[in-house]
């Protein structure tokens, strides 16, 4: 398998690449064939990445986009984990400007986890920071419970 080619090979904004902008969109389905190549070699390579040096008690693995990933961190840390969804509606993702976009949108890589998780968290992200913040504090407070 090939390594992913760096921004600068090939004259890319990485910062740009990490919002949700037009630009990343033009590199989208690229970036995504290369993870899957990856995975499909082997699956447990970016969980491993993500996890590589680290030392804190607690730590977030944010963009978790497969069964398998979750399969990993549960066979890896056991009951520890704790899985969060962070949902919103089809009208508020369109606010934020979503497009959906036939072949990337319906792709495992957008839509993996949308069954066969028992999540142990779902955070809903519609626009009321009041309410966020009550159920992100929740989460919060039982992770220090549970330290």
């Amino acid at each position: 398998p090939t390594e992913p080619p760096s921004p600068q090979e090939h004259g890319l904004d990485f910062q740009r690449l990490l919002d949700a902008s037009d630009y990343k969109e033009m590199f989208r389905q690229d970036m995504i064939r290369w993870g899957e190549e990856k995975r499909h070699s082997d699956p447990g390579f970016f969980c491993r990445a993500a996890v590589e040096g680290v030392l804190q008690p607690v730590w977030v693995v944010s963009d978790t986009r497969r069964l398998s990933d979750v399969e990993w961190f549960r066979d890896a840390y056991g009951d520890v984990v704790q899985t969060v969804r962070v949902v919103a509606t089809e009208e508020t993702r369109k606010r934020r400007n979503w497009v959906f976009v036939t072949g990337v949108d319906d792709a495992e890589s957008e839509c993996g986890l949308d069954e066969g998780v028992a999540f142990d968290w779902v955070i809903t992200n519609d626009g009321d920071k009041m309410a966020l913040g009550k159920q992100l504090e929740m989460l919060v407070q039982s992770l220090h419970r549970n330290l």
